[in-house]
């Protein structure tokens, strides 16, 4: 059953708030991938971080993850108040992905106390748990309802829109809070440096020069409801997903891609659509040299005509556990009317394309959505261990949204 994506919070490199992060996706403005030192020692790397100031958290302790997500969940305040009123706090869920949580934070605490044997007074072990993202927001807005976090490393944001579609399906909730948030991180930069993975300049995903990956932060919240909402002005939603587990290896993608293509098929069987069908597709891109070409493979299997596609890595960085949220945003917001032009997210990269891939269709900057109504956009997100989710939105023509908000269950109790 599709879920409809009544309202969206977002912030990234790209800007924050929808109109700000549309303009410039739309135009394909890397303004936000800056080089940055101070992430790992002696080096300057390419980071996509979240322009302006964020909120403060007053009576609670800080972490850079909560702000990202408070200044999200703030964009879309009255939707989320309303939704409360309407179905009470016990039937509103919060499901969210992150990977950093407030490790930035703890890490900090932790070097003062190596350093001087005291940990500071704003130390606090809970806002480093995996879940503290979820809590956060749920006690923000009061909620009693089911709330958990999700952490499968770069599909966490994707799989927290799958769970959420779930809890709707099951009748546990009436709407559900979900999405994704990661911050910059020294020890996620470092890592991924120690893996080798990191390029220094702006990332160049499908690039026969490609060398690894930006990381970026960012947080994207979406309000996911049954039915549309009276006041949400927009028929989009989740038509379905799919995932799979290859366990091919802890960091190394299956090479051909048999993951990612039974995710793909996964989530075309759950929407009951072809691969034909669909009008865009946002790959994972992450510029490693493994990864795009397993993921060349893997569309060249499943779009064997072709299908326009880009990666948002090199406007936005790897945003890690936020990715697939915000990467399933930026569908969303290629749908809506922040979107006037119809335009595609453009593939930033150098145009010098691998010979030993695949040729994908890249979207080329100025690039129009297609005409045909009502239109389907793929989400890809893959992770370590084989972790493999696709997600599929749509737009719902007017007469269809009023039919499903007539014809669907009332409230479960």
């Amino acid at each position: 059953m599709a879920a409809y994506l009544s309202a969206l919070g977002l912030n990234c490199a790209l800007g924050q708030g929808k109109q700000a992060v549309a303009t410039a996706l739309f135009n394909g403005d890397d303004h936000g991938m800056r080089p940055q030192n101070g992430w790992v020692n002696e080096r300057v790397l390419t980071v996509g971080a979240v322009p302006g100031a964020l909120p403060s958290l007053p009576g609670r302790p800080t972490s850079r993850n909560n702000q990202l997500l408070l200044a999200a969940a703030q964009e879309i305040e009255p939707e989320l108040r309303t939704a409360i009123k309407r179905f009470g706090p016990a039937r509103i869920g919060v499901v969210l992905g992150t990977s950093t949580s407030g490790i930035e934070e703890a890490s900090q605490g932790i070097t003062q106390f190596l350093t001087h044997g005291q940990l500071p007074e704003s130390y606090d072990y809970a806002q480093q748990e995996l879940a503290a993202p979820a809590n956060f927001l749920s006690d923000w807005l009061g909620l009693s309802g089911p709330c958990f976090g999700i952490s499968t490393a770069c599909t966490s944001g994707a799989r927290a829109l799958l769970s959420a579609q779930r809890l709707l399906n099951l009748g546990l909730c009436d709407a559900v809070i979900c999405g994704g948030v990661d911050s910059l991180c020294r020890l996620t930069l470092n890592g991924f440096y120690a893996l080798e993975a990191v390029s220094a300049e702006r990332c160049n995903p499908f690039s026969r020069n490609r060398n690894g990956i930006n990381i970026g932060e960012g947080a994207a919240v979406f309000l996911m409801s049954r039915n549309p909402l009276d006041n949400a002005g927009l028929a989009i939603s989740l038509l379905g997903g799919g995932a799979s587990s290859d366990a091919h290896h802890i960091s190394a993608p299956q090479p051909e891609g048999l993951g990612a293509q039974a995710a793909m098929r996964k989530a075309l069987a759950a929407a009951g659509i072809s691969a034909d069908q669909v009008d865009y597709l946002n790959l994972h891109g992450t510029a490693t040299p493994h990864n795009d070409a397993m993921e060349s493979h893997a569309v060249q299997a499943i779009f064997p005509h072709g299908v326009p596609c880009s990666s948002s890595k090199s406007l936005v960085g790897h945003t890690l556990g936020a990715a697939g949220a915000l990467e399933a945003a930026f569908c969303w917001l290629t749908l809506s009317a922040y979107n006037p032009q119809q335009l595609l997210p453009p593939h930033l990269w150098d145009g010098q394309a691998d010979p030993a891939l695949p040729a994908l269709n890249l979207v080329a900057p100025g690039t129009s959505l297609s005409n045909n109504r009502p239109r389907r956009l793929m989400s890809n997100s893959f992770a370590f261990g084989g972790n493999n989710i696709s997600l599929l939105l749509g737009e719902e023509l007017a007469n269809e949204a009023d039919n499903t908000r007539n014809e669907a269950p009332g409230r479960h109790t």
